[in-house]
């Protein structure tokens, strides 16, 4: 018996001994990368309120993160509206190790995080300043693959803050520095992964854009303070031969929708072309949502229409409600594809469009269903001036539109 009794305890001391011990996250200030090609990082600062609460920074952005669970010496943060999640050890020096996670593109980015360290370190004085609008190239030297840009930036001592714009939506916040003539910039925001790494010299950047680790290109710019891109209305419209806007695609319960259905009916209607792994349709559908919800008494529909790359119709819907709950959608989501975003097949499903160039894009009817204006992309609140116009400008579009008589 007293041999039994001994290997009992040695047996409770070893499991002891084998079983992680439980971690929380600690309250203060971090630095969080992402490791991606080239050698290079992507940082972010987040800033852990409590155990089950966090706040992750770009610029003027502030995330709330709320979606927090533990298992032993594991940590899950689900970040909101996107899929995308950090799964990580917590170490006992504070500090974090695992990965950023997007299932449905089966995208996996190492992560590692310390506290009380900033996004970017300043080693060095400016020697050029990048404050100003920069017309930007993407790919410059290929035929595919190029496009452009308006890079908008501010710029105080070493610090840098800004975004490109681009004719399908913009880059959301950007934040970094500048150490002599070398500019770095980054967001994270459980979407985009992005950084900007360029050379500044004689009002010229010559720079490599990375996205997450799967990937890179070079750009071009040059100040250019009288720089715009081309009309975001004059970019997607009718093919010839149609004459009105169409769609019939299920919502949740499997019920098929079209602006035939009587909630569209004699109504200004307002169809938002999206997904819910899109930043800028998450911008998109924030400002949506408010101005529904101040306007729904009136004779006005919003009806978004979701490409989702989530794998399965279940997976898409989940996510679709998820994004509903979360910024307060009261309008119908329907979806329109799953298992892939792709423009073309996008545009076989709207086949009166010329092309469907960008998530978003937005789509007016008037009250008798003519199509009155098609607005590519979205600037959102990182754009400045340009979202104010923006919403500004579609609120008055829609009064004109709600004031014509059927």
């Amino acid at each position: 018996m007293k041999t039994l009794y001994y290997l009992f305890i040695a047996l409770l001391f070893l499991s002891c001994k084998t079983k992680p011990i439980p971690q929380k996250l600690t309250k203060g200030n971090y630095r969080g990368i992402l490791h991606i090609e080239d050698e290079q990082v992507i940082p972010f600062t987040f800033e852990v309120l409590n155990e089950g609460y966090l706040k992750i920074f770009n610029a003027e952005e502030v995330i709330d993160v709320h979606e927090i669970t533990y298992e032993n010496d594991s940590i899950k943060i689900q970040l909101p509206y996107f899929e995308g999640y950090i799964s990580a050890k917590l170490k006992p020096n504070k500090e974090l190790k695992g990965y950023f996670i997007k299932p449905s593109l089966d995208r996996v980015v190492p992560f590692s995080a310390s506290p009380n360290q900033p996004r970017f370190t300043t080693t060095t004085k400016p020697t050029q300043s990048v404050t100003g609008n920069w017309e930007t190239v993407f790919s410059p030297d290929t035929e595919n693959d190029r496009y452009i840009a308006k890079g908008i930036f501010s710029q105080e001592n070493n610090k840098v803050t800004g975004t490109f714009r681009t004719t399908t939506g913009d880059y959301r916040y950007l934040e970094g520095v500048i150490n002599g003539n070398r500019l770095e910039l980054s967001t994270f925001d459980g979407a985009h992964a992005f950084l900007f790494t360029a050379t500044v010299a004689d009002s010229t950047m010559q720079g490599t854009f990375y996205s997450g680790n799967h990937w890179k290109e070079p750009f071009t710019a040059k100040l250019n303070n009288n720089y715009e891109l081309p009309n975001a209305e004059e970019l997607t419209h009718l093919k010839e031969g149609y004459d009105t806007f169409e769609f019939s695609f299920p919502n949740e319960k499997g019920q098929l929708v079209s602006l035939k259905d009587k909630a569209f009916k004699d109504k200004v209607t307002v169809v938002q072309i999206m997904g819910t792994w899109c930043p800028n349709c998450l911008d998109e559908s924030k400002f949506y949502s408010e101005f529904y919800k101040q306007y729904k008494s009136k004779d006005l529909a919003f009806v978004g229409l979701a490409f989702e790359v989530a794998k399965t119709q279940n997976e898409a819907f989940e996510l679709i409600n998820r994004l509903k709950k979360q910024i307060g959608i009261t309008y119908p989501i329907l979806l329109a594809q799953y298992g892939s975003a792709d423009k073309i097949s996008a545009q076989e499903k709207l086949p009166m469009l010329n092309h469907v160039l960008s998530y978003p894009t937005t789509v007016i009817l008037d009250k008798k269903g003519n199509v009155r204006k098609i607005h590519t992309g979205f600037n959102g609140p990182a754009t400045g001036q340009k979202y104010i116009d923006f919403k500004n400008e579609f609120e008055e579009f829609i009064n004109e539109l709600l004031a014509e008589k059927e």
